[in-house]
């Protein structure tokens, strides 16, 4: 049996994505802040399926987060087949008014980590002759977005970074797999401090549906994927839009 890491699975999608991955019979090493929304997240699943599941409590926008995951795991002598880079988070308001130093976490967790991550684990695949990262970024990737500028960006980096991983990889047999969000129905609007979370209600995917989209993403093989047909055609689209109006679009959805 193969086995999983998830980071940021205490809640929404990668909670969602843990369970996903215990059905169809993964072992998986969960990590994230709240100890105790793991522990009720590990006593669910190992009542339902019958694989094991490790434990790491750990705040991963911190600096040097990465290696002391990478050392945890090491020492457990537990063997990575998948690694998903879920953990991360969007901050809402003018860059000028932001708090500085959630600036600086965000851009850890959301990009520096997911990149010490990637290489650590990476390495390890590639002495093993084979495994499947899948990073998250979103649908934010693909334009400037005006009040959330920094979140956007890290998203865009995400992206790049990941498309060119898995060209660097596609012979080593480790399968890099970017996963393009757009809102779903988590936690994400409350954490990002939203003024109002009125895009994130109505007719739009539940945290699971998502999930099951990141499974049979991977299982493809799929290097860059959009989750939702109206999110790829807006994504395509704004290729051929100019930039300025593609970012006043973005500017405007944000009010």
């Amino acid at each position: 049996m193969k086995t999983v890491l998830i980071t940021g699975a205490s809640s929404g999608i990668g909670r969602e994505t843990a369970l996903v991955f215990a059905e169809k019979g993964y072992h998986l090493v969960l990590t994230a802040r709240r100890t105790a929304l793991l522990a009720s997240l590990k006593s669910e699943i190992e009542s339902k399926f019958q694989v094991a599941v490790h434990l790491i409590s750990m705040d991963l926008a911190q600096n040097e987060s990465a290696e002391q995951l990478f050392k945890q795991v090491q020492d457990q002598k537990l063997k990575i087949d998948v690694l998903i880079n879920n953990a991360g988070f969007g901050l809402y308001g003018a860059l000028l008014e932001n708090d500085p130093k959630k600036i600086e976490q965000m851009m850890v967790l959301n990009m520096i980590t997911l990149t010490q991550l990637s290489q650590l684990f990476g390495k390890e695949m590639v002495k093993n002759g084979q495994g499947n990262i899948v990073n998250i970024a979103s649908t934010a990737a693909f334009q400037p977005i005006p009040n959330m500028a920094v979140y956007a960006a890290t998203k865009a980096y995400v992206m790049n970074f990941s498309d060119a991983l898995a060209y660097e990889l596609k012979d080593k047999h480790v399968v890099v797999t970017c996963i393009n969000p757009g809102a779903t129905k988590s936690e994400f609007a409350q954490v990002a401090e939203f003024k109002s979370d009125a895009i994130f209600k109505g007719n739009i995917p539940s945290s699971k549906d998502l999930a099951i989209f990141i499974y049979n993403s991977m299982q493809q093989g799929k290097t860059n994927v959009i989750h939702g047909l109206k999110n790829a055609i807006m994504a395509f689209s704004i290729r051929f839009s100019p930039r300025k109006a593609a970012t006043h679009i973005a500017a405007k959805m944000m009010e």
